[in-house]
């Protein structure tokens, strides 16, 4: 049982809820004014992962065949034998089962909001089926992160720094541009839709840099819109250094240190976020 659980969770790669989770509890700090009651914190923690790892299971399922015939992903949990549908639609069921749970134990305006924010991170999975905007529809949903921390704190959307989800929209949409280069001669095979398969590479990254100069600029006015100081931009200002590098390390003629790119460079950009918005938050 422990094994199959291991397994299941790196199907979905749920050590990469860092790159949502840290703005949901960014949105929870902005909207408390500092640390929000304990309990919103785990109900908060515990509806973003729920979420996550109902909507990667969902993706993998609806994927299975593709990544079955893609040699960068057939060694993948189900294609691979490892795990069976049946068994990641009870992950997916169950954990669907949390994140609704945890928001009504939040408030009733988070509780309305959950269905809608869990079906847009499901329609991506299906996006690139039918339309090369996949990116931006992953965007828009991972933008619901802070938005849902604030009102777990509020109970409502007065007062939310609408920046902070536009900056995340872009910054998730571009690097989900880049990592979808490594798909590019698959995906045209196989008759799917990406940015880089429909206009080629070069013009992927050309687009995922201006995503990531609009989404620098929302972080920053995200800072003036809620009032932080200087630790918070120090923050912005790491973050401009963790764009600029994985844009540098990673081309469209060497894609090979994409994953440093994608986990560790994105990874820290929404630690580096939230944790200097609390470390304002608190100090200054």
């Amino acid at each position: 049982m422990i094994q199959k659980i291991t397994i299941l969770l790196e199907m979905i790669k749920f050590k990469h809820t860092v790159f949502a989770l840290p703005f949901a509890l960014m949105g929870a700090f902005l909207a408390a004014g500092g640390i929000p009651d304990p309990l919103v914190f785990l109900w908060v923690i515990l509806a973003m992962a729920g979420a996550r790892t109902s909507a990667m299971g969902f993706n993998r399922i609806a994927d299975w065949k593709f990544d079955r015939d893609n040699p960068r992903t057939a060694q993948r949990a189900i294609p691979a034998g490892d795990v069976k549908l049946g068994e990641a639609w009870v992950m997916v069921v169950v954990a669907a089962v949390v994140f609704f749970g945890a928001c009504a134990m939040l408030n009733q305006l988070t509780l309305m909001i959950s269905p809608f924010a869990l079906a847009l991170t499901f329609l991506y999975s299906l996006t690139k089926r039918f339309t090369w905007l996949c990116h931006v529809v992953l965007g828009v949903a991972l933008a619901f992160s802070p938005l849902g921390g604030w009102v777990a704190v509020t109970g409502s959307l007065r007062g939310f720094p609408w920046a902070l989800s536009a900056g995340v929209l872009f910054w998730v949409a571009g690097f989900d541009m880049v990592y979808a280069c490594l798909d590019t001669d698959f995906d045209r095979e196989a008759g799917l839709f990406s940015l880089p398969s429909r206009f080629g590479r070069e013009r992927a990254f050309r687009l995922a840099v201006i995503f990531h100069l609009v989404a620098f600029g929302l972080f920053t006015a995200t800072g003036f819109i809620t009032g932080l100081h200087g630790i918070y931009f120090i923050g912005v200002a790491i973050t401009a250094g963790a764009l600029f590098y994985q844009h540098f390390i990673v081309t469209p003629r060497d894609l090979s240190r994409i994953k440093m790119s994608f986990f560790t460079l994105n990874g820290l950009i929404s630690l580096t976020l939230f944790g200097a918005t609390w470390l304002d938050l608190m100090f200054l």
